[in-house]
C-alpha cells in the first residue's frame, strides 16, 4: 500500500527595522550672583607719645637759675654760714675761757680768720654728666576690628532640556506563508 505524501512549501517572514536615535541637549544657565562685602568696622585709639626733657640741672651747673632757686640756695647758704659762725665763735669762746692755761689764742684766731682759705681748683665738665633728665612715655595703640559678613544673593536657573525620543520603525517586507499539498501519486508517479 502506498501512503500519500505531504508537500509543504514554506516562505519565511522578512522584517525591516530602521531606527532614529534619540537626541538630548542639556543647557545649564549660570546662576545670577550678587556679592557685597561691607567694610570691616575699625576703631583705632591712640594715646600720643610724650617726651619730657628737664634741663634745670644743666642750666644750674652753668649758673643759670630761677629767682626761686637762687632764694632757696641763698637761704640755705645763710643758715649754713650762721651755723658755722656760731660754732666757730663758741669754740673761740671756749679757748678764750682757758687763756689762763697758756697759749696765744688771740694770735691764732687772727691768723686763721685773717687769711682767707685757699681756693680749690678742679677740672669739671659743664654741664655735669646726666644733668639733663630725659623721660619718654611711648604711645599706646589699641585697634578694634569688627569684620562684616558678606552678603550673597544667588538666583539659580533651571536647566534647559531638549529631548527628542528615538524611533524604531518595523516594516514587514515579506509575510510568512505555508502551503501544504497532498501528493497522491507514489514515488514513481503512480496513482494509488
Amino acid at each position: 500500500m502506498q501512503i500519500p505524501r505531504l508537500l509543504m512549501q514554506q516562505t519565511y517572514a522578512k522584517l525591516q527595522m530602521s531606527t532614529t536615535p534619540s537626541r538630548q541637549e542639556v543647557e545649564q544657565p549660570r546662576a545670577d550672583l550678587e556679592i557685597q562685602q561691607p567694610k570691616a568696622v575699625m576703631n583705632i585709639k591712640r594715646t600720643p607719645s610724650k617726651l619730657t626733657i628737664d634741663q634745670t640741672e644743666a642750666f644750674a651747673d652753668m649758673d643759670i637759675k630761677s629767682i626761686f632757686r637762687r632764694s632757696e640756695e641763698w637761704a640755705a647758704e645763710g643758715k649754713r654760714a650762721v651755723g658755722e659762725g656760731m660754732g666757730r665763735r663758741a669754740e673761740e669762746g671756749s679757748e678764750l675761757i682757758k687763756i689762763e692755761n697758756g697759749g696765744n689764742a688771740i694770735a691764732e684766731f687772727a691768723k686763721i680768720n685773717g687769711a682767707p682759705p685757699a681756693k680749690q681748683f678742679t677740672i669739671g665738665v659743664i654741664p655735669s654728666f646726666f644733668s639733663v633728665k630725659i623721660h619718654y612715655q611711648p604711645s599706646e595703640l589699641q585697634i578694634d576690628v569688627e569684620p562684616q559678613k558678606a552678603i550673597i544673593e544667588a538666583t539659580p536657573h533651571k536647566p534647559i532640556v531638549n529631548y527628542q525620543p528615538g524611533k524604531v520603525n518595523i516594516d514587514m517586507l515579506q509575510y510568512p506563508d505555508l502551503k501544504i499539498e497532498v501528493d497522491e501519486t507514489g514515488q514513481n508517479g503512480d496513482k494509488v
